[in-house]
């Protein structure tokens, strides 16, 4: 029997002339019965109207002859979404649904965006609808009284629940949604909608409620179903929990852009700029184009290269990065949907989410290193159901082609990155603890039980839990006697915040984002063009020319923690850098990388990319060695600088990192060396001054084991170093340290100095604290991905080490090398200049050299690995 919600949403459709797809149809089906769980749908499939429909059916079930009166409900859903910038367009579409069939609701958003009148006017009067982030939820809960304001709440939908999982914005959503769980349950009462389901008639069962219903809503990753857990947590009944797969066969072209002669393409060092006439071949020919870089700092220099050398598209063209001024980002997004940019270059802001129907081009120049995230930017064009998705794949270097080989491998056989949830946040925790003591305070056996039934916290022990305690009410062990640490007060067993200082300083250091402090840019006349790190605006000296938000700006001084500027009419400046640009190639793609290098080496030709590659292959194995899956390929080689080491695991710049340290110390063991270590995705190299001997090193059998790993790491590199900058977010997010006021933050110089000398407080009077515990485990988990790490040795120790002599660098080893020169710390040559420099001196500038010149100087030798 259909209902009157669903004969409503039947005839919106038509009306649209829109059919509902197979998931939406089960979604609706799902939802009506009273279910939650995870909805698995690709970008542009219709995922929003999915799960909102369904919504607005089953409230048109319980008022189906007043429904186009029902006014001032109280928020009935929350939708929470990763990104501010998502939350303007899925709320547009909502209200258009909404007022197209009748409803008179309204929907509104609460953001770090949302001015404080619109704030102010959300309290007096709530939404029936209200799209947020994780940290505006955060707020919401911070607010005095705050569980009337859900009261009447439904339903919590998380967006882009993929992009959240495994960071601890995902552990934020996770505590907030116990709470809400925890509120619903207390208002939840006995009564003929709360009837077991079989009970019930089907009418009944599409017209009930079963408390709070929560979906996710996920792209496709390697983990969906432990996704579902997580977002749900382990007090929910299995029985109420369903996923919904889309299962479309989204439409996806892909298209790798080949360098006319790949011989003479760099092999190390630029940023895809060579292929910059041939990129615009593609934006000529498309109506609107997203360029996608993988920094921030990339896509200025993409941008002011357009402009300098097709200065027609002034006026077509924008860029967008999450450190542009909002207006500025609402402007490029808005002129994007009226049609009226060309081309737009862009970072990940622009990844998720927003419907930009005009866009059927995307260009991703340089890897993007993981498969999802691939997808994610790809489905930005043709993002409407049954339009296909258009990307081309820009390498910036030789080597990258095989990466894009390996992108397309990867998603024609359905290989996506999982997002492993991270446990045991003590910070974001002790944020939490305060943030419910900031508002109406909380009873601690209460809040326990709470917490212990969200995935993230499930093996907290009671003890850890009192040591939380007492570290938010008495600064716990070592920090008891500083009143700035005694934030929360005990009332009758009531965790609550009575000062109005400690509740302010809260409300402004709630969120989990922690970066360099950025400095807002300024022109003198006035307007803002965003945020730039503080680390650059240090090496400016007044009358300096920079570029940033497309513009030639002059540096005039800083005041307030605000850079002021003026328009140059300089075609020269420097570009702004943000940390955090490097991502390393995931683990998936890393394994799909070498099965393709496994092909090459067995001859076989299926994709463009190899076949173009074949060349560079060539050279590789003339000078040096292919190696395939069974086989560790190291080479070595002596010049100016030294002894040279390379080793090729394939398995991203992280795990190359620790890998490089560890088998450093076990060298040194056999004979004491210093190195300097470079290293890419590829692999990396160990550079010493002595000579090696790495025979002698590879017949000892726990060269590659994983005994003692953890010792050897702990050895092999300053632990305490990577632990101590990682207890630097962890101070932050935990509210040991207070970043300060608008207007007035602590410079950066001193916040650090702050959290290095809690650190080695806690280090040397409180060796169980838990935070500092918690800042080894990230070391070793997300600086050095151990697990990662541990993984790829094992694979290593089964295969056949190929040692290798070389006389100078090969294809492979040149773009190590290419890393090495940041190891220099005082040169007056750009790192173009040094790149050519160092291409000539190897005879690598990428021309391959005659074979007969090649056959003359190879040599080398083949060890099998015989132990």
């Amino acid at each position: 029997m259909i209902t009157k919600g669903q004969q409503v949403i039947q005839q919106w459709y038509k009306q649209k002339n829109w059919q509902q797809f197979p998931f939406q149809q089960e979604m609706e089906a799902a939802y009506l019965a009273g279910y939650s769980g995870l909805q698995n749908a690709p970008t542009g499939s219709g995922k929003t109207f999915a799960l909102f429909l369904p919504f607005l059916a089953n409230f048109i079930n319980k008022h189906p002859d007043t429904y186009t009166t029902q006014k001032n409900n109280g928020l009935l859903m929350l939708w929470i979404t990763p990104l501010r910038a998502l939350t303007n367009d899925i709320r547009k579409a909502m209200q258009e649904s909404c007022d197209e069939i009748g409803l008179p609701w309204q929907i509104a958003t609460r953001t770090g965006d949302t001015s404080a009148a619109e704030k102010q006017a959300l309290k007096r009067k709530l939404p029936e609808v209200l799209l947020t982030t994780p940290e505006s939820l955060h707020l919401m809960l911070a607010q005095k009284e705050y569980p009337k304001m859900f009261s009447n709440l439904q339903i919590v939908v998380i967006d882009e629940w993929h992009e959240l999982l495994g960071t601890k914005r995902g552990v934020q959503v996770e505590l907030g949604l116990s709470k809400l769980k925890a509120l619903s349950s207390e208002s939840l009462v006995q009564s003929e909608n709360n009837k077991p389901h079989a009970k019930l008639s089907n009418l009944e069962l599409q017209t009930s409620d079963f408390g709070l219903r929560i979906w996710g809503i996920s792209a496709t990753i390697g983990n969906l179903e432990q996704a579902a857990e997580v977002l749900l947590g382990n007090d929910f009944p299995p029985e109420r929990i369903k996923m919904v797969r889309a299962n479309l066969d989204k439409k996806l072209e892909i298209k790798s852009i080949i360098p006319d002669n790949v011989e003479n393409y760099s092999w190390a060092g630029h940023i895809g700029l060579k292929l910059l006439p041939q990129v615009m071949e593609i934006v000529a020919r498309s109506k609107t184009t997203l360029i996608f870089t993988n920094t921030r700092s990339q896509s200025e220099i993409w941008y002011h290269a357009i402009l300098d050398n097709y200065p027609e598209y002034a006026g077509i063209m924008a860029m967008h990065h999450g450190s542009l001024d909002n207006e500025l980002r609402n402007w490029v997004e808005q002129a994007l949907h009226a049609e009226a940019l060309k081309v737009v270059v862009c970072t990940s802001s622009l990844d998720l989410g927003v419907d930009f129907r005009p866009v059927d081009t995307v260009v991703q120049v340089g890897s993007p290193k993981g498969v999802a995230r691939f997808m994610q930017r790809a489905g930005r064009s043709g993002h409407h159901p049954g339009a296909v998705s258009r990307a081309y794949f820009v390498p910036t270097h030789s080597l990258e082609l095989l990466e894009g080989a390996a992108l397309k491998e990867a998603i024609r056989k359905g290989i996506f990155e999982s997002r492993d949830p991270m446990l045991l946040t003590m910070d974001v925790l002790i944020q939490y603890m305060v943030t419910l003591a900031v508002s109406d305070g909380f009873r601690a056996d209460e809040l326990f039980k709470e917490v212990k039934s969200t995935y993230a916290f499930a093996d907290i022990t009671r003890n850890e839990f009192g040591q939380l305690l007492d570290f938010i009410t008495s600064g716990g062990k070592t920090l008891a006697q500083y009143d700035e640490f005694l934030k929360v007060e005990v009332e009758n067993g009531l965790y609550k915040v009575n000062s109005r200082r400690v509740a302010m300083r809260h409300r402004l250091s709630i969120g989990t984002i922690t970066s360099e402090l950025s400095i807002r840019v300024k022109w003198l006349s006035g307007g803002s063009l965003g945020t730039i790190e503080e680390s650059f605006v240090s090496k400016l000296k007044p009358g300096n020319t920079f570029w940033f938000a497309g513009r030639s700006l002059e540096f005039i001084r800083v005041k307030e923690m605000t850079a002021y500027v003026k328009k140059s009419n300089s075609n020269k400046g420097l570009i702004p850098s943000w940390n955090g640009g490097r991502m390393p190639l995931s683990s998936q793609l890393s394994a799909v990388f070498r099965d393709k290098l496994d092909e090459v080496a067995h001859g076989i030709e299926k994709d463009e990319e190899v076949i173009a590659l074949k060349p560079l292959f060539n050279l590789q194995q003339e000078l040096s060695h292919l190696p395939q899956s069974h086989e560790f390929l190291i080479e070595s080689f002596k010049s100016r600088e030294g002894h040279h080491l390379l080793f090729y695991p394939f398995e991203g710049r992280l795990v190359h990192e620790g890998m490089a340290s560890l088998l450093a110390f076990r060298i040194s063991k056999i004979k004491p060396a210093s190195f300097s270590i470079a290293m890419n995705d590829y692999g990396f190299e160990l550079l010493t001054d002595e000579d090696v001997p790495i025979d002698e090193v590879l017949e000892d059998v726990s060269f590659f084991s994983i005994d003692n790993l953890l010792d050897d790491i702990q050895h092999s590199l300053n632990a305490n170093e990577m632990a101590r900058r990682r207890f630097r977010d962890i101070a932050h997010i935990g509210g040991l340290v207070f970043t300060g006021y608008p207007g007035q933050q602590v410079k950066n110089k001193h916040l650090q100095a702050s959290t290095s000398l809690l650190f080695e407080v806690f280090t040397e009077y409180e060796p169980d604290n838990l935070l500092v515990r918690q800042a080894y485990n990230e070391a070793l988990a997300f600086q050095l991905e151990e697990f990662r790490l541990r993984a790829a040795l094992q694979r290593i120790a089964t295969q056949n080490i190929i040692l290798k002599v070389i006389e100078r660098p090969t294809p492979f080893a040149f773009p190590i090398m290419v890393d090495s020169l940041g190891r220099e710390r005082l040169t007056t040559e750009t790192m173009e200049e040094r790149i050519a420099k160092m291409a000539r001196s190897y005879g690598a500038e990428g021309v391959a050299e005659p074979a007969e010149n090649r056959r003359n100087r190879k040599s080398g030798i083949t060890r099998k690995k015989g132990f």
